[in-house]
């Protein structure tokens, strides 16, 4: 029998379904509601290239030099207070910066997680990160998903049952939901993970991109036993070519990330933490941030309208409070990964990231994730329109009586 070249990480990675969404998101044939793409017509593009050129003129920092793997100190001083202002107590020495929140998953994972470990997460949750977590062989925990955030009566079950090492949320704006955790599930998971001596990995990119409603404390800020390391990202807020991002946590947790990033990459490119840093002294990113959320709140709501207007009989769509998706939900039985790519996609030209890919488990089919961040309103209602036309031949019949 011919030997396997390949480890079985790499065929799982090839099964995430990351290179599929990033692939239809770069198709300009295709209307893609697929990946997380930030508008770039967005992207502060004059400001950044001044801040890079402003880089290379600091001698003093030799920016191709060699420096720290924990990242630039300025931008970590700089974050730090950023952080704090949001409720956060944080010093720049509980920062590590990273190649994107996604390195710092797979450091995390890296770090806590051996074949056979216990692991609970959202169902459904984001697949870069089960991508990530695969390498590492856990035991998956599914935990469903309510409007308010995770069932925590399903996770005390779970924790009462299993030895469980991480939990990984996603509670602000969850990927792919867009549900944000209720403040009595927020306190409600910290209780259970320090009485189940469980670390928590909280992932917020979306955080600050809240379009209505009153903002949350993050879980790390209600921590009592430096058991949450808590991640974030510039790449939704600045744009994400820059590969930046950042986790926070006790000085146990940012020393032994430090070690790993060590033989992951040495440090994170040290040209572009000074740019940004030089970005966030002298541009205001608050400013910024609520063009930001100005903007992505009318393509949700255009995109919602034109779900609710032309969505078929037993197709629902959520409305959500800020992030970057909604969260479609088809009849049972219709599978929204097999229709996509036998039907939608190549006779409709639209594309989005079907449920199957969002569960370890696979087992979930009748759901899909649609991004109303990389396109514009009208191709958005042209895509909503293409799609909504092309489910109703998947809609349930609707007994004669109903229409009476």
């Amino acid at each position: 029998m011919k030997k396997e070249i390949f480890a079985k990480r790499t065929i799982e990675a090839a099964q995430a379904g990351i290179a599929d969404a990033f692939a239809a998101s770069n198709n300009t044939e295709l209307i893609s509601f697929a990946g997380g793409f930030p508008d770039a017509q967005l992207f502060p593009n004059d400001e950044m290239g001044e801040s890079f050129r402003q880089a290379f003129t600091e001698n003093s920092l030799n920016v191709l030099q060699y420096h720290d793997n924990r990242g630039y100190a300025k931008l970590r001083q700089i974050l730090a207070k950023r952080l704090t202002a949001d409720g956060t107590n944080t010093s720049a020495d509980d920062i590590i910066l990273t190649q994107g929140a996604q390195q710092a998953i797979d450091l995390v994972a890296r770090m806590l997680i051996n074949p056979g470990d216990g692991l609970v997460v959202e169902a459904p949750t984001y697949f870069g990160a089960l991508g990530a977590f695969d390498a590492y062989d856990p035991t998956y925990y599914e935990i469903p998903m309510d409007a308010d955030g995770m069932n925590m009566h399903a996770l005390q079950k779970v924790l009462m049952a299993h030895s469980v090492k991480m939990i990984y949320t996603i509670p602000d704006f969850q990927n792919p939901t867009g549900a944000v955790m209720s403040l009595a599930k927020r306190q409600e998971l910290i209780r259970l993970a320090n009485q189940y001596d469980v670390v928590v990995l909280e992932d917020s990119p979306y955080r600050w991109l809240r379009f209505s409603g009153k903002q949350l404390p993050t879980l790390r800020s209600l921590d009592t036993e430096d058991r949450v390391i808590s991640l974030g990202s510039f790449s939704k807020i600045l744009a994400p070519g820059l590969r930046l991002g950042w986790a926070t946590g006790g000085q146990k947790w940012i020393d032994a990330i430090a070690t790993l990033k060590n033989g992951a990459d040495l440090e994170s490119p040290f040209i572009t933490m000074v740019a940004v840093a030089n970005y966030l002294s002298n541009n205001d990113l608050d400013a910024h941030l609520a063009t930001l959320r100005k903007i992505y709140a009318s393509k949700k709501d255009a995109m919602v309208a034109a779900l609710q207007e032309n969505l078929p009989n037993g197709f629902t769509v959520n409305n959500p409070q800020g992030g970057f998706f909604v969260w479609l939900q088809a009849p049972a039985g219709v599978d929204m990964g097999q229709i996509m790519k036998a039907d939608i996609t190549p006779n409709e030209g639209v594309a989005y990231i079907p449920s199957q890919n969002l569960y370890p488990s696979k087992t979930v089919c009748n759901a899909a994730r649609l991004n109303f961040t990389g396109e514009d309103i009208p191709t958005i209602q042209k895509g909503i329109a293409r799609l909504s036309k092309a489910l109703q031949k998947y809609a349930p019949a609707v007994p004669a009586a109903a229409l009476s």
